[in-house]
C-alpha cells in the first residue's frame, strides 16, 4: 500500500537535537520542526539567546548550554540531552563560526577553533547520539556545509576547509550507517542574513552582488530553509543519504 504524500513528511512524536539553535539557521530550523509536531533539544552555549527562545518556543522546546568545542564532554552531554524528551530521532549540526582571516594571518587558535566546530562537533556528537538511533532501526542527522565546500572565497580559508571537510564527512557517516536506518545528508545555504554573515549584509554592494550571482536574482530569506529541512528529516527523503543539497537560489550554478 502506498503511503499518503501527506504522511511522508509527518514528524508528530519525534525529537530532535539541534546544535546552534539559539539564533540564525539553526534557530529557523528548530522552528519548522516544532512546527510540525518535533520536541526539540536547542544547544548552544550563548544562556541568554537559548533561554529566550525555549521560552518563546513552548513547551517542546528545551536546551542543554554547552560549548561544542569540548569534545571531550560530548558523551556526557549527549546522554543530558537524551534524558529531557527521550533519545534523539533527528540531529541537525547547525552550530558553526567563520573567523573571516585571510591565509596569511590565520591563527593556530582560529584554525584549530573552526574545525573543532565545524568539523569535529558534527561528528562526535552524531558518534555520541547514533546508536539509540540504530537500536530504533530510525534515524536522520543533517549536516550544515556551505558554498565554501566547493567555492572559495576571500578570507576563508579555514572556514571553507572545515565545510569542504563536511561534505566528505557527511558521505563517510552515511556509509556507516544508512544499512541500520540513519540516512546523512547535509544542507549548503547560500547567503542567508544570519550572524555569521552580518558583515556581508551590511554591505550593500556586496549584498547585491551575491544575488546578482543566483539564478533566482535574490539572497536566501529564512523561511526558504522550511522545505529543505523538512524534507531532509522525514520519510520524504528515506532512499537520500550521503548527499549535499545546496540551498542557494542558484548560486553555484553560474
Amino acid at each position: 500500500m502506498n503511503m499518503k504524500t501527506s504522511d511522508l513528511f509527518c514528524l508528530d512524536g519525534k525529537v530532535a537535537c539541534i546544535t546552534g539553535a539559539s539564533s540564525g539557521l539553526g534557530q529557523q530550523a528548530a522552528s519548522v520542526l516544532l512546527e510540525n509536531g518535533v520536541k526539540v533539544v536547542g544547544v548552544a552555549r550563548n544562556k541568554n539567546l537559548l533561554v529566550s527562545w525555549a521560552k518563546s518556543a513552548g513547551k517542546n522546546a528545551s536546551f542543554v548550554i554547552f560549548d561544542l568545542t569540548k569534545r571531550v564532554e560530548i558523551k556526557k552531554i549527549a546522554t543530558q540531552i537524551s534524558d529531557i524528551f527521550g533519545p534523539p530521532d533527528i540531529l541537525i549540526n547547525a552550530a558553526g563560526v567563520n573567523t573571516r582571516e585571510h591565509a596569511n594571518n590565520v591563527t593556530y587558535e582560529n584554525w584549530d577553533k573552526t574545525i573543532e566546530l565545524n568539523l569535529g562537533a558534527p561528528f562526535f556528537l552524531a558518534q555520541a547520539l547514533v546508536p539509540n538511533m540504530i537500536s530504533k532501526g530510525w534515524g536522520r542527522v543533517v549536516n550544515f556545509a556551505s558554498l565554501q565546500s566547493r567555492r572559495a572565497f576571500p578570507s576563508g580559508l579555514a572556514y571553507g576547509a572545515s565545510k569542504g571537510g563536511v561534505e566528505q564527512m557527511t558521505r563517510a557517516m552515511a556509509e556507516a550507517w544508512s544499512s541500520k536506518g540513519i540516512t546523512v545528508n547535509a544542507v549548503a545555504p547560500g547567503f542567508f542574513p544570519t550572524e555569521l554573515t552580518e558583515a556581508v549584509f551590511k554591505d550593500p554592494i556586496l549584498s547585491k552582488k551575491n544575488a546578482d550571482q543566483t539564478c533566482i536574482g535574490r539572497n536566501g530569506k529564512l523561511d526558504d530553509l522550511n522545505g529543505p529541512i523538512l524534507f531532509l528529516c522525514s520519510k520524504a527523503s528515506d532512499y537520500m543519504t550521503g548527499q549535499m543539497l545546496f540551498v542557494d537560489g542558484g548560486f553555484t550554478v553560474k
